[in-house]
């Protein structure tokens, strides 16, 4: 590395010992071209580029490939396992306060060991170096990425995601806060090829050790991790979520922020609503009757996007008006595009990756040297089995109307993948079209944040479980209790939003897609608010539901009762609706025993309390009130 460059950061001495090894190159990148060049190789006339490494005793091994392709590069991983992220794949090296597994406890050996060896192996290769601000350039923290230069689109991915700091703009003094070390061959010689990641705290920086190439675990989810460990320190959260200012045909405005575990909704949030080639809506299809239940709406509202994923909820953004202010903490997006299956699903993604602005970078796509590559063309996982984790990652910079500013949160929404619940097959999927929570209710959600049913980004789908504090806990290093802490103050300081529960994939008996949060984001905007009269809202069977509403009318048409209340449906009736409230019931009395702790909050140590004891919605309404 150029002595006069080397001069503008200040690094560990371990840092320092890999930049100076004066028989390897170090690329410090100055533009996004130049990062896109690198991601196929730095040459010019390569169409496939192959990601691979010299693994001992297993000779040459392809990790990935990488298309050229007319908008941009298509990575498509070798290995069916690394192209969904592993939700076991982070472990904690340092010795500070976490619940997460040790890597002493998981490996039975200190990672120092490892530590030194990745450092020596990093020392050997061609490297990447790259500044970026995690968070964001006005708010965010200095950091910075070392890796082999063949992972050059690991690297253009991180700063579509992250953004980052040409070489002409590194500032003098730039001493990162944070540091990626990629090194993708060890999840070969030392983790039987598993993804993993660790974490290792330390006083003066916060290293993240990357042993594969798949983004999602370390440069999205590793940096949010980060995100969390800082605000855990500094007392505020990076909240798990995607925000959309809604714009309604007669100019009404409000702003909508979507919470959930992975699979979610979150990115299908700040999408338009799905129609048919005729025009019309498809509600929802009768999985017994096949009975299929259509809206028209003759027209949608506009959608400003302001988050995909990472909302900041930094102190500095809030303003007294006790509405949650956030900001996009990251400066691209990871959109997931398995829904999008033919052509014509959803124009306006189709047309910004067709026609984009910049070359992208695609993963598990089926992308064809020369070729355009479509989002509806997903890799194969096996003949007949697509891939249920397309990607594509998007600059912000690149979408329309997007919202740069700090915005106010109106109504916070939470979703969760439910599976089809009938009599004969009851399942916790009794949810309506969306409820209205209490804030003592709303927390708990967010304690739990069921993974739900069928998930396509990672690669434990089976059954119901649990992704917990804010659906985020899968990327935080720390303490479980202090995430809860932090969550209930923040529900406790902005009363005036309010909160809504969604499901997604099934509502009852009907196979639904996204179509509820869609359908809610429309009739919640023409309202103006989430605010009800009392005569406008039941008590829902199920008392961890909150509220139903009475009816829905959405441009004069009435959705069925029981879209609104599940036990209306003759499929489901009482019977099946109360064994699945007894299913959803026991899994959060088991879920919720993990926060009781001397350091739990008093006032959430009541409301677990209300839940374990099977409180009403009376009783959670008196713990924290909710103005109607």
């Amino acid at each position: 590395m150029e002595k006069e460059l080397l001069e503008k950061f200040i690094l560990t001495e371990e840092l320092k010992d890999i930049l100076n090894n004066k028989d390897k190159k170090v690329v410090v990148p100055d533009s996004r071209g130049e990062l896109l060049k690198l991601a196929l190789g730095n040459d010019e006339e390569c169409n496939v580029f192959e990601v691979a490494y010299d693994i001992p005793g297993n000779g040459r091994v392809v990790e990935a490939t990488v298309a050229r392709c007319k908008n941009g590069a298509a990575v498509n991983y070798t290995d069916i396992y690394m192209r969904r992220r592993d939700p076991d794949c982070m472990v904690v090296a340092d010795k500070g306060e976490t619940d997460k597994p040790r890597y002493r406890d998981r490996y039975g050996e200190d990672f120092s060991s490892l530590r030194q060896i990745t450092f020596e192996w990093l020392k050997q290769q061609d490297l990447i170096v790259m500044p970026f601000m995690a968070g964001g350039e006005e708010l965010g923290y200095p950091a910075l990425l070392v890796a082999p230069d063949n992972a050059g689109f690991f690297a253009a991915g991180l700063a579509d995601l992250q953004g980052f700091i040409p070489k002409h703009r590194i500032p003098d003094g730039f001493k990162p806060k944070t540091i990626i070390y990629l090194a993708p061959p060890f999840r070969h010689t030392h983790f039987d090829g598993k993804q993993v990641v660790v974490h290792n705290r330390l006083n003066d920086v916060h290293e993240l050790f990357s042993y594969n190439l798949y983004p999602g675990p370390s440069a999205k989810k590793g940096i949010y991790g980060v995100l969390l460990n800082i605000g855990e320190s500094e007392g505020w959260v990076t909240v798990h979520a995607s925000t959309v200012r809604v714009i309604t045909p007669y100019e009404n405005i409000i702003t909508i922020m979507h919470e959930g575990a992975s699979g979610g909704g979150k990115s299908e949030m700040i999408e338009q609503l799905h129609k048919e080639p005729d025009g019309r809506i498809l509600v929802g299809k009768n999985l017994k009757t096949g009975e299929k239940l259509f809206l028209e709406l003759k027209e949608t509202c506009e959608l400003q996007p302001v988050t995909d994923d990472m909302a900041l909820c930094h102190p500095s953004l809030q303003n007294g008006n006790k509405k949650l202010v956030v900001k996009d903490a990251e400066q691209g997006w990871f959109l997931r595009i398995n829904h999008i299956t033919k052509y014509g699903t959803d124009p306006y993604y189709e047309k910004l990756t067709i026609h984009p602005k910049e070359p992208l970078i695609f993963l598990n796509l089926d992308g064809v040297p020369g070729s355009t590559c479509l989002i509806w063309e997903h890799t194969m996982d096996e003949p007949g089995k697509p891939c249920p984790n397309p990607r594509v990652i998007m600059p912000r910079r690149f979408i329309p109307d997007v919202v740069d500013e700090p915005v106010e949160i109106d109504v916070r929404s939470f979703g969760v993948r439910t599976p089809p619940c009938t009599k004969e097959k009851p399942t916790y999927g009794i949810l309506g079209l969306f409820h209205i929570l209490p804030p003592a209710l709303a927390w708990l959600w967010r304690l739990v944040a069921p993974r739900g049913h069928d998930n396509p980004s990672i690669t434990d789908t089976v059954g119901m479980s649990s992704e917990g504090v804010g659906s985020y806990w899968p990327f935080a290093t720390g303490k479980m209790v202090d995430q809860a802490n932090l969550l209930l103050r923040q529900v406790i300081h902005t009363t005036n939003t309010r909160y809504i529960l969604v499901p997604n994939q099934h509502i009852g008996a009907y196979k639904v897609g996204f179509m509820p949060q869609w359908i809610a984001r429309e009739y919640l905007a023409r309202r103006g608010s989430a605010r009800f009269k009392p005569e406008q809202l039941v008590e829902s069977r199920c008392a961890l539901l909150g509220y139903s509403l009475e009816t829905i009318k959405v441009d004069g048409t009435y959705l069925p009762k029981g879209f609104l209340e599940v036990n209306h449906q003759p499929e489901v009736g009482n019977e099946g609706y109360d064994a699945g409230a007894k299913i959803l019931n026991n899994f959060f009395k088991r879920e919720l025993a993990k926060f009781v702790s001397p350091d739990l909050d008093p006032l959430g140590k009541k409301i677990i309390e209300c839940c374990i004891c099977d409180g009403t919605l009376k009783d959670y309404l008196e713990l924290i009130p909710m103005k109607l």
